[in-house]
């Protein structure tokens, strides 16, 4: 599991794929977003511009992110 330490209220889903290394590019991830590939919170999301906070988890393929 990657444990991403928040610096502010939220950050964008997008941005938090791509500060995670899990894509290369905004581009890569709006693809898996749209795609259906990420979870959030256990549930499939495809909001691009979700605001994702403290306490959440986002998976994506076999990675696991846990905002801290």
């Amino acid at each position: 599991m990657i444990q991403f330490k928040l610096e502010g209220e939220f950050i964008p889903l997008i941005q938090l794929l791509k500060a995670t290394g899990l894509v290369g590019s905004g581009g890569d991830a709006q693809t898996v977003v749209t795609e259906g590939l990420v979870k959030y919170n256990g549930e499939v999301d495809y909001r691009k511009r979700l605001k994702v906070r403290v306490g959440d988890i986002i998976t994506f393929a076999e990675h696991k992110i846990e905002i801290i």
